[in-house]
């Protein structure tokens, strides 16, 4: 299904918090999965990924070309031109023709996969600090520098984990990075549908455990992530202190949603990326908040 991002000052997705903090999980994630890369033999480079009729190599080569993307989308978006590319991009046919053209060997792919990160590091750790929230270009469309941030470190982690998982190998969870995918992912799907027409609004929350992280996630014009009080009193000293009202107000925020996802954030985030079935029911009429990016990909199954 083709994108229909939504451009102008009127950002589809928004995300609460210091917009610059995700910049240590995105480096640290990327230079991670180059180093596993690096140790890879020849069977590892070729071994089926979770993407349908993708190598370990395959999704190398496509993310090596979204650095690319992500890269040029922030210089255009500081300067004031963020781009509108996406309004012609098949999330499914254009990464598949794109990796069937690049006809290289391990070695090289890894090399322009590491130069790639590097540039793509090297263009995020540039940014003034208001420049995080100038409007750049990415699949929702024109969104915060930060939140692209985030689009990209999600598609990342997930790859990362496309690959490693089936090959034995060890995934390492570290919680910043899997708070910042867990934040995105959950707003990802009824972004991408607000921008496909969807009109309904609604409330979603999350509580989720290891690491902890709990937000609510609100559904109109634009989808705006906020910090419910509940991860506040996990991550101040003043938690102590304040746990009966923390509590309270989370338990507010879940009786209002219209869906609440609880379970391990790993998992969540799995399933919200279609990894993984979600494990809990969700009635009916609301599952179109969920289905956002299972039905831009037209699928039930891992993706690209």
């Amino acid at each position: 299904m083709q994108l229909t991002p939504r451009y102008g000052m009127n950002p589809v997705l928004t995300l609460d918090g210091s917009p610059a903090d995700v910049l240590v999980p995105v480096v640290r994630q990327r230079r991670r999965l180059a180093a596993a890369l690096a140790q890879f033999d020849d069977d590892q480079w070729n071994h089926p990924s979770r993407c349908a009729g993708w190598s370990s190599r395959d999704v190398i080569v496509h993310l090596d070309s979204t650095n690319s993307f992500w890269a040029f989308s922030i210089s255009s978006g500081v300067s004031g031109k963020p781009t509108t590319f996406l309004k012609s991009f098949d999330p499914v046919a254009s990464p598949a023709q794109l990796v069937a053209a690049t006809d290289l060997p391990a070695d090289e792919v890894l090399s322009r996969f590491e130069a790639s990160n590097e540039a793509l590091i090297d263009t995020l750790e540039r940014l003034a600090d208001d420049e995080w929230d100038a409007l750049a270009e990415a699949p929702p469309g024109h969104i915060s520098i930060s939140a692209l941030a985030h689009h990209a470190l999600w598609d990342s982690w997930v790859h990362e984990r496309d690959i490693l998982l089936p090959l034995g190998l060890p995934v390492a969870i570290e919680a910043d990075e899997v708070a910042a995918c867990l934040r995105y992912g959950i707003a990802l799907g009824p972004a991408l549908a607000r921008t496909r027409g969807e009109a309904r609004t609604g409330l979603l929350a999350l509580h989720a455990s290891t690491p902890h992280v709990a937000v609510a996630v609100e559904i109109g014009d634009t989808i705006a992530v906020r910090t419910t009080p509940e991860t506040a009193a996990h991550t101040t000293a003043a938690a102590h202190t304040t746990a009966a009202a923390h509590t309270t107000a989370a338990a507010h925020t879940t009786a209002a949603a219209d869906v609440t996802l609880v379970g391990d954030a790993v998992e969540l985030v799995e399933a919200l990326s279609i990894r993984r079935p979600l494990e809990q029911p969700v009635a009916s009429e609301h599952a179109w908040m969920l289905a956002g990016l299972a039905e831009t990909f037209d699928a039930t199954e891992p993706q690209r």
